[in-house]
């Protein structure tokens, strides 16, 4: 059963958070909270956070099962309310200053049962046990026909013999 953690209003643009997001996307739990223990950008930290508190309500809701396991399903980032302010710009003006944030939202769960790959997998297996079952047929025929005496066609010495006595007459008669 999956669990999901959110994470609203960071301030941080939404491009510099998906950088982070797309690291981690897909990956197990145990990677990830490396990655981003590691990693210098300064959205890793509540990203990782994030991630504990989906553990930690993965846990809530299922009292039996391995953390370990779990992997970040789906995660992410949405953009959040934009503060408008202004800046003082040259001759008078003003320029637009758009201070960004984000949504996040972070689910884990353990990986999909993907019962078509194992279909497939099972028929491949098949396949080849089918293969390899004619291959031991077909060498254990050629293993027989070796053991048998092989009969020789007979030659075929009175075709040549003609042919030579032919040009010897022909040779004799044109002297």
């Amino acid at each position: 059963m999956e669990a999901v953690a959110k994470l609203k209003n960071y301030p941080t643009s939404p491009r510099k958070m998906r950088l982070l997001a797309d690291l981690i996307r897909g990956k197990k739990v145990d990677k990830v909270l490396g990655i981003l223990e590691h990693n210098p950008k300064h959205p890793a930290v509540p990203l990782r956070k994030l991630v504990l508190s989906a553990i930690s309500n993965w846990k809530a809701k299922n009292e039996a099962g391995d953390v370990h396991d779990l992997i970040v399903k789906t995660v992410f980032v949405d953009g959040g309310r934009t503060l408008k302010r202004m800046r003082p710009a040259p001759q008078g003006r003003g320029y637009r200053v758009r201070k960004r944030s984000n949504h996040i939202t972070l689910v884990v769960d353990y990986p999909a049962f993907e019962a078509d790959k194992l279909i497939k997998e099972v028929k491949k297996e098949e396949e080849e046990k089918e293969v390899r079952e004619i291959a031991a047929d077909l060498n254990a025929l050629a293993a027989a026909d070796e053991a048998k005496p092989k009969k020789r066609a007979p030659k075929k010495t009175s075709a040549k013999k003609d042919d030579n006595e032919t040009k010897k007459t022909t040779r004799k008669k044109s002297k």
